[in-house]
């Protein structure tokens, strides 16, 4: 089986393998001492709970895990799994990396499906069998869609939580939260990517080179918050940005003057805690209680 730890990465293909496992499972609250030895303070804070977990043996029934280079933490992650191996320090599955270059231009894109191809080869997966979970894909890819049920909707816009602890804020307050956990932000298929092209590679690759999600993404980040206010058709909008999500303080101004165009109520959490142990949570039921009112 074969875990993905990071954004950006061809879901299709690893369908088409039979052996995708989807992102790989960890605790976000798990004690960290190994990790904590091992890697410097800058790491992204899931990576301690996925090395911690790996150290512990939970992915030992894993044959490979694919990080992406598209994330500077999955990237770095990748070459400190691959050099505690190398020390005996760790055991567990192989750690591979794919690199979905993002810059918009012809070379990064024909790089990109150059190395589509080369990690096709890799797990065995020929482009008949591409097409084919390509052409399935369209029947499973969705949008920025909200938790079932009634009530009106509150988009969570900003770092993708390590868990459905803010959903379940919003909930409680009577309205569906529209917004993915970090785990289902690395699984989405997004928009499919082209079906009969002849060269399902390709048709890939270039659905991976501009997809808008992710660190790398060239997008601008008030176009990609306006969509997600537009196809949630939200009542209202938390953007909830963590302490460690430093790359993205840039795009705050513009999310800011996005949300406030939009005329929705809204409250802005900057430089918060990713387990929510600053009350985030109990702020996020009280504005949409308020909201509400």
């Amino acid at each position: 089986m074969i875990a993905i730890a990071g954004p950006n990465l061809p879901i299709e293909l690893l369908n088409a393998t039979g052996r995708n496992s989807g992102a790989i499972r960890f605790d976000p609250d798990l004690e960290t001492p190994l990790a904590d030895r091992w890697l410097e303070n800058k790491f992204a804070p899931w990576a301690r709970s996925v090395l911690e977990s790996w150290a512990q043996g939970a992915y030992d029934d894993l044959d490979q895990v694919l990080f992406s280079r598209a994330d500077d933490t999955s990237q770095r992650l990748y070459y400190y799994v691959c050099e505690l191996q190398r020390l005996g320090q760790l055991g567990g599955p192989e750690a591979i990396i794919l690199d979905i270059a993002k810059i918009p231009r012809r070379t990064s894109l024909d790089r990109t499906v150059d190395k589509l191809r080369e990690m096709g080869e890799r797990l065995g997966v020929s482009e008949a069998d591409l097409e084919e979970a390509i052409v399935a894909s369209h029947d499973t890819a969705g949008g920025e869609s909200a938790e079932p049920g009634e009530g009106r909707v509150c988009l969570l816009a900003g770092s993708n939580p390590p868990d459905m602890r803010l959903h379940d804020a919003v909930a409680r307050a009577g309205f569906r939260a529209a917004g993915r956990t970090l785990a289902q932000e690395w699984a989405d298929l997004g928009a499919p990517a082209e079906r009969g092209s002849g060269n399902p590679y390709a048709a890939l690759g270039r659905k991976l080179h501009v997809r808008a999600e992710g660190p790398r993404s060239f997008a601008d980040p008030a176009a990609t918050l306006r969509a997600g206010l537009a196809a949630s058709d939200a009542a209202a909008v938390v953007l909830w940005r963590i302490e460690e999500d430093e790359a993205q303080c840039w795009h705050l101004p513009h999310e800011r003057a996005a949300i406030e165009a939009s005329g929705l109520p809204s409250l802005i959490l900057t430089r918060r805690d990713w387990l929510g142990r600053d009350g985030a949570a109990a702020e996020i039921e009280a504005f949409l209680m308020e909201v509400n009112a």
